[in-house]
């Protein structure tokens, strides 16, 4: 599983929630993301930390998962996405689209590794 948050507290608790239920039926847990992590200003590129920061890379720590990256909040992601054109798609070389990016290599990574994420599938059998 790959746990999705934003930084604040309310949220990280209801991923804490997630967490003990993949951990309840087996689910290895792969890492963690941080959504709308931070806002840059289209003007003058000023970064904010609208809902805190760095809550989920905290928690990934004490998890002892990787921290997967980090997703900012911004008009572009919201824009395409609802497009249906995510913003890897529609603008591949842009900075948002290296986040994906990022993300999308870490995962692979972590995927790639030994251990209980890179276990397989379990056999499905239907009698």
């Amino acid at each position: 599983a790959v746990i999705v948050s934003t930084p604040q507290d309310l949220a990280l608790i209801d991923a804490r929630r997630g967490v003990a239920m993949f951990q309840q039926v087996h689910v290895p847990l792969i890492g963690v993301v941080e959504n709308m992590s931070y806002f840059l200003c289209p003007h003058c590129g000023e970064r904010s930390d609208v809902f805190a920061h760095g809550g989920a890379r905290h928690e990934a720590q004490k998890l002892g998962v990787p921290f997967l990256g980090e997703v900012p909040l911004h008009m572009a992601i919201r824009e395409t996405s609802d497009a249906g054109r995510p913003v890897v798609a529609a603008d591949p070389a842009g900075a948002h689209a290296l986040a994906y990016s990022n993300i999308a290599d870490r995962l692979w990574a972590a995927l790639s590794e030994t251990g209980p994420a890179a276990r397989q599938a379990p056999r499905i059998v239907i009698e």
